[in-house]
């Protein structure tokens, strides 16, 4: 039996709080501007660093559509840096790692 789909009361990104602008949200994932690169991260709903592949799929497809808008050219970077317990990854823009907003800074 797969065990169930949980959230962790003290993990930031299953709190989910609105501190950037969101761009998607469903149940499956939610998509907002990092708040330290500045470019498009989604975020799996679900605690945990494997979603299985249909949700990987979803979101996937989710953050391609997001970054093709706010982004441009984007690559998906899913190396989990600072919060490597919980699947999230970021659309980073072809050739950089950070958002406009962060080199405008």
């Amino acid at each position: 039996m797969a065990e169930p789909f949980t959230q962790h009361p003290t993990c930031d990104l299953c709190r989910a709080r609105k501190m950037t602008p969101w761009f998607h949200e469903d149940d499956v994932c939610w998509i907002a501007e990092c708040d330290i690169c500045a470019v498009p991260m989604v975020v799996w709903r679900f605690h945990g660093p494997r979603p299985p592949d249909e949700h990987l799929a979803h979101m996937r497809a989710r953050i391609a559509e997001v970054a093709a808008r706010e982004v441009g050219e984007f690559f998906i970077d899913d190396h989990m840096r600072n919060i490597p317990d919980h699947w999230h990854a970021h659309a980073r823009p072809r050739g950089g790692f950070f958002g406009l907003r962060s080199a405008l800074a």
